[in-house]
C-alpha cells in the first residue's frame, strides 16, 4: 500500500484548476506505462498513444516525480486491487464529507490518464455503490469506450464525454445521439460546428461536460508530437 493520496486536488492540474467546482482527480500512468505492462486504456489507439498518452508535454515532463508518482499509483492498482480500491473509497468518503460541510457538490474525475469503469470495479471488488453512496460528489470522465457511454449516458451523477480518435467517428455520432459531449483535438482553426453539433472551447475548464450536453468540446493539441500528428487523431 502506498502512503500518498490517490486523489489530487484540482488546483494541482492546469485544466482542473479552471473548474468552477472544487475538484479532485485520480491520475494513473497512461496505457501500459507501469511495471506490469498492463493497459489502463483498453481502447487506446496508435494516434492517442503517440500524441496524448506518452507524456511528452506539460508538467509530467518538467517534473519527472509526477510521472513516477503516477506509475506508483498504477502499480499499486495492479498489485493490490483491494487495497487500492479500499483507499480510493476512503478518500471519496472524505471528499463527500467535505462537500457536505461546505454545502456544495465536489467534482471528481477518476480517469486522468486512464479509461476504467471504476464504479463497476469498486462494486464488484469491495461491494460499494459509489454513485449512490456519496450525494455530495459529482463524477465526470473522458472515455473512448462507447459501451461506457451507453451505460452511463442518462446517469444523473456521472457525466462522460466521448473522446474522438482517428478510428471512431461513427461512435462519436452515437455518443452525440445519446446527448453526450464529444471531445475533439483540432490542430487548426476551430470550426463553429463539427458533425453538425456546436463546438465550444473544451480547454476553458475540465468540468464543462457536466453542464454542456451533446456538444463538441474543442481541445488544442498539447506538445510537439500532437502539433505534428499525422495519424488523423488531430483534426486539421
Amino acid at each position: 500500500m502506498i502512503t500518498q493520496k490517490l486523489l489530487s486536488p484540482g488546483f494541482t492540474n492546469a485544466k482542473t484548476a479552471k473548474n468552477e467546482r472544487l475538484s479532485y482527480i485520480l491520475y494513473l500512468s497512461p496505457h501500459k506505462q507501469n511495471s506490469h505492462g498492463l493497459t489502463v486504456c483498453p481502447k487506446a489507439t496508435d494516434g492517442c498513444i503517440n500524441v496524448c498518452l506518452v507524456p511528452n508535454s506539460g508538467r509530467a515532463v518538467v517534473f519527472n516525480r509526477i510521472t513516477e508518482a503516477r506509475i506508483k499509483k498504477t502499480d499499486f492498482y495492479f498489485s493490490d486491487r483491494i487495497g487500492f480500491l479500499t483507499q480510493l473509497n476512503k478518500e471519496l468518503f472524505n471528499a463527500n464529507k467535505l462537500g457536505e460541510k461546505l454545502g456544495k457538490k465536489i467534482a471528481i474525475r477518476l480517469n486522468g490518464g486512464s479509461d476504467l469503469d471504476f464504479f463497476t470495479i469498486i462494486k464488484n471488488r469491495i461491494n460499494v455503490d459509489v454513485l449512490s453512496s456519496y450525494p455530495n460528489l459529482v463524477f465526470y470522465d473522458y472515455t473512448k469506450l462507447i459501451g461506457k457511454v451507453e451505460k452511463y449516458a442518462d446517469h444523473p451523477n456521472y457525466f462522460v464525454t466521448f473522446s474522438r480518435a482517428e478510428n471512431n467517428e461513427e461512435d462519436c455520432k452515437k455518443a452525440l445521439a445519446l446527448n453526450v459531449p464529444v471531445a475533439v483535438v483540432f490542430g487548426g482553426k476551430i470550426p463553429e460546428k463539427y458533425l453538425d453539433h456546436v463546438v465550444i472551447d473544451g480547454d476553458k475548464a475540465d468540468d464543462l461536460m457536466i453542464d454542456n450536453r451533446s456538444v463538441i468540446l474543442a481541445l488544442k493539441p498539447k506538445g510537439s508530437k500532437a502539433k505534428n500528428d499525422k495519424s488523423g487523431f488531430v483534426v486539421r
